[in-house]
This record gives structure tokens, sequence and C-alpha cells, in this order.
């Protein structure tokens, strides 16, 4: 039985129950399940939606749901089909069946296939109420796919990838696929699974769930799809002034005086620094959520001194809770770490349980710890990290949450994680929260997660890597995102490639949404001592005076550049809270009528007006840069290049290459 109800099309169909409905301008969002009836568990990153002009008839026994730039076609048979307002076909579920679907005085033609291939398969997980479903989807020729969140490959373009639906240390699984044929898919699912965008079809699957939900957009351009979803799944705060300017970290400053030193260094030379920041291992366990005062004594006294610097305090936090800790008999008395089916306790790492903030009286607890222990010596900044979780080892189905196991609801953590600290900030009054995190699922966003790409080596393998990671997380919906500069591990301060490769990472971060400095340095200095704050050892020194004289000027000069690109920096930001726009971009968001600009994977734009070409291979000094159509002013000579166009930049060690929209930035880039 096929109807409408409430603007709706429902399908019953012996086993299954599917539901079309429009949700927000130029969207739809199907549901599909062969339980009693729909989840009504918040386990969705779709916000309620926006009111659209939208309407459903029946012709010749298909539905069709029109909502503005999108038609939603359910044939007879149940096979759903997606087309733009031209009337073209954009998607279409995957199906090998013998009936043929009339559709008025067109046939949609089916393939008369003994195949029996449903595009919606619920297989049963026995004992349970679940199931694994896949949902199948037809090939596009020549579709390039876009987004998908974050992860450790060299590819901008997805097609022909097949992707882990799960996060992991510097991967981060963020359901949402831009198309080059003009639609948006979000997988508005947290259970663990994979997704192959494969030559002969598109699979999308869930280990268990009861039931399918997808989101789908039309859009004529990218950036029409791109806003759509960020109304869909919600926008980015506005990034407070802080977050403009260079960010100083390393692991890790053992004490208060040494951090204070590094601070007062850079205000001696004039310097700007936005924020510093105190990484992990300063309490006296893990989850006591507050510092080692024998190695901290004042915070108040210290964030008052930052403060009098014109510099932010950021503080790690991680979900962990050593059996030591106060804190951990009462939170496993009372349900608020995460749990195992087999051997110890959830999670386990570094001796410690992983906090399960999907529950919200973790959430609340949680928050009350750091309030008390950060909070209220005025530290308004948390890096939360560890934020996928990091399991000792990602046997995803060994885990328990309160909301469900692991391998149903597991990618929704990172977002409860951030939730909870960001409910806590707003219930204190802050306006302008930042937190940054390793970790982002759909909707992240909304709770002001910054989301940096992990700890990947110091390698310009991994620096390829994190070019093509950033410009997917912004289009998938994450605008703030950052990196560490230099890479996290593997860099030897001794190392002359090591160098090269820092100096190129910097000067590409000066075009980041955030520029962070940070790293686990080598040589690494010993711990302090054998207990509470000071039993973790430190990397080398990490500021931008303890290399060469030479790299320190190249450094200074980055800086200062990101300084005088402040005010652009900021009306970038007000675009993407305003908008969901990407601050880095892919060429062709901007330029989506240049064919060619969707094959561009190593450049991107920095804004409208800025296109950055990094440097991605060791030793080079030159490298072809594409410009698209307009007048391109070189940064680094002046001269002026009409696109469209292929060039050979010149890149010294000390400027990458980089070029300015004619008139735009005239004195500052």
């Amino acid at each position: 039985m096929i109807c409408e109800r409430d603007g709706k099309i429902w399908r019953e169909d012996d086993k299954e129950l599917l539901c079309i409905e429009p949700w927000g301008p130029d969207a739809v969002r199907v549901r599909a399940t062969q339980c009693r009836g729909f989840n009504d568990e918040d386990l969705s990153a779709l916000l309620p939606p926006a009111p659209s002009e939208s309407s459903v008839t029946e012709r010749d026994g298909n539905w069709v749901l029109e909502n503005g730039r999108i038609r939603a076609i359910l044939l007879s048979n149940g096979r759903i089909v997606y087309e733009n307002e031209r009337g073209e076909v954009i998607l279409e579920e995957y199906q090998r069946i013998r009936k043929l679907a009339q559709f008025g005085k067109e046939t949609m033609k089916e393939f008369k296939s003994s195949l029996k291939i449903l595009p919606r398969a619920f297989r049963p997980v026995y004992g349970t109420d679940n199931y694994r479903l896949e949902a199948r989807f037809e090939p596009q020729e020549g579709e390039k796919i876009f987004g998908m969140g974050q992860y450790q490959q060299p590819y901008l373009d997805v097609k022909g990838c097949t992707l882990e639906l799960a996060h992991r240390n510097s991967q981060a699984s963020v359901p949402f696929a831009l198309s080059s044929r003009g639609y948006g898919f979000l997988w508005n699912n947290p259970a663990i699974g994979t997704v192959t965008f494969g030559k002969n079809m598109t699979v999308w699957t869930a280990e268990t769930t009861k039931q399918l939900d997808y989101w789908v957009c039309a859009g004529d351009t990218p950036a029409q799809i791109v806003e759509r979803y960020a109304d869909a799944t919600g926008h980015a705060p506005m990034m407070p002034e802080f977050g403009l300017g260079f960010w100083q970290c390393k692991l890790r400053y053992q004490t208060q005086e040494e951090l204070l030193g590094v601070a007062r260094e850079y205000h001696r030379r004039g310097i700007p620094l936005d924020v510093i920041v105190i990484d992990y291992f300063h309490w006296p366990h893990a989850g006591d959520w507050c510092l080692d005062p024998t190695y901290w004594p004042d915070p108040k006294a210290m964030v008052e001194e930052l403060e009098s610097m014109g510099i932010k305090l950021m503080v790690s936090v991680w979900p962990t809770v050593d059996l030591d800790s106060p804190n951990y008999p009462e939170m496993a008395e009372r349900r608020m770490l995460v749990r195992t089916e087999a051997g110890r306790r959830g999670g386990i790492l570094m001796g410690a349980c992983l906090i399960d903030p999907t529950n919200p009286d973790t959430r609340s607890y949680v928050w009350d710890k750091i309030k008390q222990g950060y909070y209220d010596a005025g530290i308004r900044l948390f890096w939360l990290d560890e934020a996928e979780p990091e399991f000792s080892e990602y046997d995803f189905w060994n885990y328990r949450y309160w909301r469900g196991t692991d391998l149903e609801v597991g990618n929704v953590y990172p977002v409860d994680y951030a939730r909870m600290v960001y409910d806590g900030q707003r219930a204190e009054g802050q306006e302008g929260i930042v937190n940054l995190l390793r970790c982002a699922w759909a909707g992240s966003q909304r709770y002001g997660v910054l989301t940096w790409s992990g700890d990947v080596d110091s390698s310009f393998r991994a620096l390829r890597s994190q070019l093509r990671a950033g410009l997917n997380m912004g289009l998938s919906g994450i605008p703030w995102w950052t990196t560490d500069i230099g890479g996290f591990q593997g860099g030897d301060v001794r190392d002359e490639t090591f160098r090269e490769l820092l100096l190129r990472w910097f000067e590409w971060a000066t075009f980041l949404p955030v520029m962070r400095l940070h790293g686990y340095r080598e040589p690494v200095k010993a711990p302090l001592s054998d207990h509470g704050g000071g039993k973790q050892n430190s990397g080398a020194d990490n500021e931008i005076w303890s290399y060469t004289p030479e790299m320190y000027e190249v450094f200074k000069a980055h800086i200062e550049l990101r300084e005088r690109l402040r005010p652009y920096t900021r009306s970038l930001m007000a675009e993407a809270h305003e908008k969901g726009t990407p601050v880095i971009r892919p060429l062709f968001y901007q330029y989506p009528e240049d064919a060619h600009a969707w094959d561009v994977d190593d450049e991107y734009l920095f804004g409208p007006d800025v296109l950055v070409a990094p440097i991605l291979e060791e030793g080079a000094r030159e490298r072809e840069v594409y410009l698209p159509a307009g007048s391109w002013r070189c940064a680094l000579d002046g001269s002026v290049v009409e696109g469209p166009a292929t060039v050979t930049a010149q890149a010294p060690v000390e400027a990458i290459p980089v070029f300015v929209r004619a008139g735009a930035l005239e004195g500052v880039l």
C-alpha cells in the first residue's frame, strides 16, 4: 500500500515500512525499516527542517514528491529515483528485478534481471531486532564524489574508494557525499559500516541498525548543496577573534613556568600569539580533570598573565579515567564508563577507562569536574582529545555505550563529547565557543568543533594526504579544520629533511582555517618525576626560534602575513557561520563551470580571492599551478596572469606559490 499523509509518501509492503518526506528546501529524507515502526531515539544528525514548498502526486501507480530543486519518484515496485528541477536523473536506487514500472507517458526502464537484487537489503541480526543494512545505488558515468570527512589517503575525489564508516585516530567519518552530478547525500546513521563508491554500484552498509535513514538534496552548484546541508545539520558559530591568528603548541609543556616563559618570549619579540596550549598528562590522574598543583601551582594567575599579553590558554581534556582517580568508583557505579562485551572494562588506554558521553548523566558530571578544575580558574578553551575515542584496540564489536552498542551508535561519540563541554559553556553564558577535537561526525560543527587531523607522521606523504583531508572536511560541513604543523610524530629537529617539511607545512598552514604549530619532536626530554603530572616525557622544543635563524625569519614572516590577513580571514569565518561555506575549498567550488577545476586536487582556494598551491614534494622549488578564469596576481613577484592558464610558479624555500585575484588584498599579500 502506498499513500500520502501529511505531505509525505508512505509505503507498507509486507516487511518494509518506507517514508519519503520533504526535509528543508530542495531536500528529502528517506527512512525505511522492517521493525514495527521508526526509531525515535535521537541519533539523527538532522535538525528540524526549515519550511519548504512541496507537493505529492500519484501518477499511474507511481508517487512523486516535488520539493524545490528535487523530485523523488517512488516507483510502483518500491525503487526510488531522484531528479533535479530539469527532469535529469541525479541519483537512483539500484535494483535488478523483472517488473517494469510506468511513469506517466514515459517508461522508467528497469532491467529485466533474474538477479533479484533489491536496493534496500535488511539482513537480520538473529536474536535481536536489529539488521545488517545495505543500501545500493546505480553508478553514474563520469561522476566524482567529494566530502565524506577525513581519511588518510591522497584522494580528493573518492569515487572508486571503499571507506570505513568508523572513527580512528586521524580518521573522521562524516558521511556526507557531494556529487558532481548535482546532489548531496547524507548517510544519517551513526552505525559502524562501510561505503563503496564503486564502478558498478554504490553500496552503503551499517553493521547493525534498526532502520535506513538518509537525506538527499539537489543544487545547481556545489555551494548551493553545501549551504543546504549546513541548514539541515547546523552552522558553526562565528569564530572569535583569537581563532584568526597563530597558535603555539607542543607535546608538551611540563610546568607553568615553562609555558609562561614561552609566552613571555613571544611577547618580548613582538610576535603575535593568540593561543598557547597545555597538552595532556598535566593532571594528577587521568579523570581528575584538573592541573597537578605540583607543576601548575596557580592556574588563575597564569591565565591572568597570559590575558595581559593578549594570549588565550587552551587546556587538553581527555575522556579517560584512571583506576586510581577519585572519580573512578562513582563513575563506574553510575554507568558513566564505556563497557566491554568481553575482557577488561571498555577502552583501556594507557591504563585508563573511557567515559561514555552518550549518557547525559556523564556529560553533566564530567562538565562539573571540568568547571571546577579549569573553568573556574578562567580557562575557556578546551582541547577535547581522543574524541574518536581511541580504544586500545579498534574492536568495535566489543564496546557498549549507554545509547547502544558501538556497532550501532559508535560514530555519534565525538558529537556527544563536544556537546558535553559546549552545553556547559553555554550554560555559563559563554559566547565564541571553540573547542579542538580530533574527530567529528555530521552535525559536530554546531557545537563549536575545530577538528584537527590527528597524530599524523612527519612526512611529505602525510602532508599530501592532509591537504585532501582538509578540503573534504570542509565539503562535509566542518568548516573549522586544522592540522599539526610539521606532523605529530617522527619529526627530528636535527634532520634537514624534517626542517624542510616543517617550513613547507608552516607556509601552507598560513592559509588554513586555524594556524596551529604542534608536534612530538625528537629528541624527547625525560619526565620530571615518576608520578602525577611529572611522569610523562616531553618532546624537543618546538617554538619558532627553536630551529635555525633562517627558519625563524620564514616563520616570523608568515605569522605577520597571517596577521595582515586577519580582516579577510574574519570575513571567511563569517561566511562559514552564516552559510556553511568552507574556509578552504577546491577550485570547482568557486568555478563549477570549469571542467578542469573538478580534476585539480593539489591546490585550493582560501576564500574567493586567494589561490594556494602548497609544495608537497621534498626538494621542489617550482611547480605547475592551474589558474581558473580571471586575472591573477602572483604574490611572490607581482606579475599578473590571465586565466584559465597553467603556469610554472617559483617556490623558493621561504614561500609557496600563492595567487591573488587581481584587485583583491592589495598591500596585504
